[in-house]
């Protein structure tokens, strides 16, 4: 099987390479990123060279470059990680989010559809959802009510996923995970911002009062819930995927401050983002029964695991945060 993935130098898409690449040796992959800034090809210096991996930078919204990468490839699938990610940075410039997330994918669905490819993965989030109160969860008929751009242009791509289903036929399936976490995350999400902040004793940013709600899933296991939706999952259908592991964000802050051996005077509360959904919880109970996934990961165990990865890779959270990746990059992809 040869696989287009996009967007496979951020931090779930490099981490569904490496899965990839380890569990599945019939599997060849072409990663198409266009290394804005939370691409970072360092994720992958370890399988560069592998013969069934190949790198190509280009804009997944830049219909000739994809004209190209799709004549040159014989692809059986796309998977769609490409996105514009952070809810903070969709507030101050929406274009952006609109122009990846959702252009981006009409024109990969474009493609999809001229070249005949047997499956279409569209990797989306909870958030298209909106927010929950303190009782139920998200399922797959729950109406979309995504409160900020950047879950506005994810369900608007989802859509177009939709759309593409039932006016063409295209074979696709949409997942719709809850909050990752893990080795390669971009340090201004929450996890690797608190941990690193926290090692080098600098403020822990809360917004508002610390009680929204998260539920958190390592980012290993929902690779493997991809693959499995790649391989087994209905046309047309959506599966949401979480990890039933609720928490407050305060609490999570205290607990990483208590494996890292850190005050909590070292949180700081401030001005909540404009429409902060409250909380959010998913009902993954379809893809566990169709498809017969299942979380791996203690989230004590693994949260353990991400600090220590934090603490052994600090070379490579420093060089993110100082943007040193992103000025190599200019250079050897012309940026």
């Amino acid at each position: 099987m040869n696989i287009l993935i996009t967007g496979g130098a951020g931090f779930i898409g490099s981490n569904f390479v490496h899965f990839v690449l380890k569990a599945h040796s019939d599997v060849s992959l072409v990663n198409v990123d266009a290394l804005t800034y939370c691409g970072n090809l360092e994720n992958l210096s370890v399988i560069e060279d592998d013969p069934r991996y190949k790198f190509v930078k280009a804009d997944i919204a830049d219909s000739e470059a994809m004209e190209e990468v799709f004549k040159e490839n014989k692809f059986d699938a796309v998977i769609n990680f490409a996105a514009e990610t952070h809810v903070d940075r969709s507030i101050t410039g929406p274009a952006i989010f609109l122009h990846t997330n959702v252009f981006g994918t009409q024109v990969l669905l474009d493609m999809a559809m001229k070249y005949g490819l047997k499956r279409f993965v569209q990797i989306s989030t909870d958030e298209v959802y909106g927010s929950l109160p303190e009782t139920g969860v998200f399922t797959e008929e729950t109406p979309l009510a995504p409160n900020s751009p950047y879950s506005a242009s994810k369900a608007s791509a989802d859509m177009l996923v939709r759309a593409y289903v039932h006016t063409y036929g295209l074979n696709a399936v949409v997942t719709r995970c809850s909050n990752n976490y893990g080795p390669y995350q971009f340090p201004e999400k929450l996890i690797p911002l608190m941990i690193t902040n926290a090692l080098e004793d600098q403020p822990l940013p809360v917004y508002g009062d610390g009680m929204n709600v998260r539920d958190w899933l390592h980012v290993e296991d929902h690779c493997r819930a991809v693959w499995l939706a790649l391989n087994k999952g209905r046309s047309g259908e959506i599966y949401n995927i979480g990890g039933s592991n609720e928490w407050h964000n305060l609490a999570l802050v205290k607990e990483l401050l208590n494996i890292l051996g850190k005050p909590e005077s070292l949180i700081t509360f401030v001005k909540d983002r404009p429409g902060h959904d409250r909380r959010y919880a998913i009902d993954s109970s379809k893809i566990r029964n169709e498809l017969a996934w299942k979380p791996t990961f203690n989230f004590a165990d693994g949260l353990r695991q991400t600090v220590e990865w934090t603490i052994t890779n600090e070379n490579w959270w420093r060089r993110v945060k100082s943007g040193e990746y992103q000025s190599y990059y200019k250079e050897q992809y012309e940026l």
